[in-house]
């Protein structure tokens, strides 16, 4: 099980503010206040759906004199979910960010496995280990649906130092490069992980890495620009209102992602209407009118367009003078 871990903002304003806020000076010498939490999503490569998990929010904590980060909530997060997923024994994707020793041994004490994005400018160590080693590879020809035919190599290296010291964590890196017909390549990227790579599974493990977007693609980009308007100021509060309002809105976004990919009835209205936005615009607007004895006559209506004759109207009827 894939379970992507990210950060994101989800409020931001000049004026309110709370005890919980963040805060950053900008060049015009003004102060943005804002909230951001460290999200997880379960994602699958090659779908386009992503199920939210409980986040972790990123605030100011007791005793610490410092601002909160996303290394530090994320590092939270583990130790407060993650023996919960052991079980599953989940695979943690991240980006370069997490890619650090405290956060990969985190991940490792709590039953988990990971593969994390690994940059060259930030893991010096690793990359002078790559300098001058004999770096196993393969090719292979991919054809995707729809479009032309694309080369994948891919490198790796087992068992080299995340960082400097006697005491660094051992991972193994690979790297994949995708070369379109033209010989240019489209796409390079390279991580980190404790599951052991060889030339049987570096391909799974390339396209698991690759689908930690699907929690910025399918999750937060669907949360903030899909109808769910995520950054939308629905209330900033004193204390917790807006963090509140912003679980609220994953929960809602997790019911949703369960309903299509369990509900034969909600995949059917989704089709016909397509567009979420467009979907919940429909609801919002035929319950003003119509009151409907469960949800299932709700959604049947979506589809077919004609209420059943159970439906009964939603206008007051006038008192009779």
């Amino acid at each position: 099980m894939l379970i992507a871990l990210d950060g994101t903002e989800y409020f931001c304003s000049r004026k309110l503010h709370c005890r919980n806020c963040s805060h950053r000076k900008r060049n015009d010498g003004g102060t943005e206040y804002f909230h951001t939490m460290v999200s997880a999503a379960v994602v699958v490569p090659g779908d386009s759906r992503a199920i939210p998990l409980q986040p972790e929010f990123i605030s100011p904590q007791d005793g610490h004199a410092k601002q909160d980060c996303e290394r530090n909530a994320v590092k939270r997060w583990l130790a407060a979910n993650g023996k919960r997923y052991a079980s599953l024994k989940p695979v943690y994707l991240g980006d370069d960010l997490y890619a650090n020793q405290p956060i990969v041994d985190t991940i490792q004490s709590v039953g988990g496995d990971f593969i994390l994005t690994a940059k060259s400018l930030s893991h010096k160590t690793l990359y002078e280990w790559l300098d001058g080693a004999e770096i196993n590879s393969t090719k292979r020809r991919r054809i995707k649906k729809g479009r032309k035919a694309a080369t994948h190599i891919y490198r790796w290296l087992n068992d080299v130092p995340l960082r400097d010291g006697k005491d660094a964590t051992h991972v193994n890196w690979f790297e994949i490069e995708i070369i379109n017909t033209k010989g240019k390549t489209t796409y390079r990227n390279s991580f980190v992980t404790n599951i052991a790579v060889d030339e049987t599974n570096v391909g799974d493990l390339a396209a698991c890495g690759r689908a930690r977007w699907k929690i910025e693609n399918e999750t937060f980009n669907v949360l903030k620009t899909r109808g769910y308007n995520l950054e939308h100021n629905f209330g900033h509060g004193d204390n917790y209102l807006a963090s509140v309002l912003a679980t609220l809105n994953l929960l809602a976004f997790a019911m949703h992602t369960v309903c299509d990919v369990l509900e034969a009835l909600w995949k059917k209205a989704r089709s016909v209407l397509a567009a979420r936005y467009r979907f919940f615009d429909h609801i919002r607007t035929i319950v003003c009118y119509l009151i409907f004895p469960d949800w299932g006559a709700l959604i049947r209506t979506l589809v077919d367009g004609e209420p059943p004759p159970t439906v009964k109207s939603a206008r007051k009827q006038p008192k009779p003078s």
